[in-house]
């Protein structure tokens, strides 16, 4: 029996454990790099089946955008991957799941799931337990819901005729708010 030096031995070791690793563990580490940042906190890899990488999305838009950029995105990945995925498949149909698996965990926040959509009006400061009192009552949940709304428009342009705050885009649209559009046909 001949002797080896331990760098030897462990490195061997170390070869062998990045040959066992699971695809999908691969795939995980190297994910943001291969579709970016903001890609990455509307998607996650859920599973490998078949040479064919299952990856939920958080809504149908970002399954059917992902589904154009497949092949770019599958060449960055095989280049990183011992094994060459095949194909990627998008879906929005786990990421419920997913999500409700991360509020168990309290991940909901550091995840991206929801806090960045437009319609998000919680305070991530709040406490959770100060959230579940301020919107027991309909009415208490309605002056929060009014407040932020309120803030978020303060910063649009008038509209010309009634003179409330209006996007951008219905002025550029009719040349006045969607209500006084309406009122005119």
């Amino acid at each position: 029996m001949s002797l080896n030096p331990l760098g030897n031995i462990l490195n061997s070791i170390k070869q062998e454990s990045r040959w066992q690793e699971q695809p999908l563990q691969r795939v995980l580490k190297c994910w943001v790099e291969a579709v970016g940042a903001m890609v990455a906190t509307h998607t996650r890899p859920v599973s490998i089946q078949r040479q064919v990488l299952w990856v939920a999305t958080s809504s149908a838009v970002w399954a059917q955008e992902l589904a154009f950029r497949r092949q770019r995105i599958l060449e960055k990945l095989n280049a990183q991957l011992p094994q060459p995925l095949l194909d990627i498949r998008f879906s929005s149909a786990q990421w419920q799941q997913l999500a409700k698996q991360d509020s168990l965990i309290g991940d909901r926040t550091s995840s991206g799931l929801g806090c960045d959509h437009p319609s998000w009006v919680g305070n991530d400061s709040a406490a959770k337990g100060d959230r579940q009192l301020r919107f027991r009552h309909p009415q208490a949940a309605f002056r929060h819901w009014t407040e932020v709304t309120q803030t978020r428009s303060r910063h649009l342009p008038l509209c010309p005729q009634c003179h409330c705050h209006t996007p951008v885009g219905e002025l550029e649209r009719w040349g006045v708010c969607s209500i006084c559009a309406v009122k005119q046909w």
